[in-house]
């Protein structure tokens, strides 16, 4: 019987999980297209640090490229949350 309690919980756990509807996971899917996006920014700009001969310029451009995708990453996490606060 004791361990029949934790298992009915964890039971109840998982279907709660899996039980998100269409607006939550269209939510979800909005903060992965954030995500998805900054790193296709960020990689464009590390291509073209790649492609310059001037030092100066690529470091910029690579240090700029990390602030774009952790910024996309905090936005991407913080819609996330907000979603599962939500729903």
């Amino acid at each position: 019987m004791r361990a029949f309690i934790p298992c009915l919980a964890a039971v109840g756990a998982f279907s709660l999980v899996a039980c998100s509807g269409p607006a939550e996971d269209a939510a979800h899917r909005q903060a992965d297209a954030v995500d998805a996006a900054g790193e296709r920014h960020a990689d464009a700009l590390e291509r073209q640090a790649a492609a310059t001969s001037n030092e100066a310029e690529e470091t910029a451009l690579n240090r700029k490229a990390d602030a774009v995708e952790n910024a996309a990453d905090g936005k991407s996490d913080a819609m996330h949350r907000q979603v599962d606060k939500d729903y």
